[in-house]
């Protein structure tokens, strides 16, 4: 009788704990897609203003700021994770907002193309974008497989298709590769939304102190950003030549 008595109390302590680290981990989680969900907003925003503002379309999409822009973009890109995780919040809020906004600024010129052509494009590539990414994000959160063998793969292909997007833009300007190159990176980045958000999850640890928790949470945010404004950017593109043909 006692022993069985102890065994009941040991199983109860260890449903109590794995609720605890659930209730835990749907908390983490949830912040890690508010924060993304506003960093879309944010970059929304930007975007639509610029868009809105001849004088700041003149300035983006007529001078070489682009392309300082899109340096600072990847700079920041590469930079801000270790910034996110070694530094202060502030410093972490300071690198994603700031990503947010540099991306911002980037697609006006792109949304004042479509808003002034067709603005039902850009809302049904913003429906696909998000249905993509929740499914996506869902197989990710919820599959038993181990994706972390997949990081160095989606680095390396990653960095050829910047490479080969930046050829494109500066040398080839063919739509139909710029067709095929959005075509992979919506098929690259929906793979890599499932791992970055397993990879997310098992950050989570219930012993972190509050400011390595909300670093992890805006590092989370940060990584499920970048996918989903990407897969944004090309869905749109496809669609975009889809379209005018």
């Amino acid at each position: 009788m006692v022993e069985a008595r102890y065994r009941s109390v040991a199983q109860n302590q260890a449903g109590a704990r794995v609720r605890e680290i659930d209730e835990g981990l749907r908390s983490y989680m949830l912040g890690v897609y508010n924060l993304m969900a506003l960093g879309v907003a944010a970059t929304a925003i930007v975007s639509l203003a610029v868009a809105s503002s001849e004088p700041l379309l003149a300035l983006i999409a007529g001078t070489p700021l682009k392309w300082v822009l899109f340096v600072a973009l990847l700079g920041l890109g590469w930079f801000a994770p270790r910034l996110m995780l070694s530094g202060s919040v502030a410093t972490a809020h300071a690198a994603y907002w700031g990503y947010a906004a540099i991306w911002g600024l980037l697609l006006g010129p792109m949304m004042a193309l479509y808003m002034g052509t067709n603005p039902g494009i850009v809302v049904q590539a913003f429906g696909i974008t998000a249905a993509t990414f929740a499914a996506t994000s869902l197989v990710g959160y919820t599959t038993k497989r181990d994706l972390s063998g997949f990081g160095t793969f989606f680095m390396m292909a990653t960095i050829g298709i910047l490479i080969a997007m930046i050829a494109n833009m500066i040398f080839f300007g063919s739509e139909f590769f710029s067709l095929m190159i959005s075509v992979v990176v919506v098929l690259l980045f929906s793979a890599i939304t499932a791992y970055e958000t397993q990879m997310i999850k098992e950050m989570y640890y219930e012993g972190d102190t509050a400011v390595a928790a909300k670093q992890k949470s805006i590092f989370g945010a940060f990584m499920l950003y970048g996918s989903f404004v990407t897969l944004f950017v090309h869905i749109l593109n496809i669609l975009g030549i889809m379209r005018s043909e």
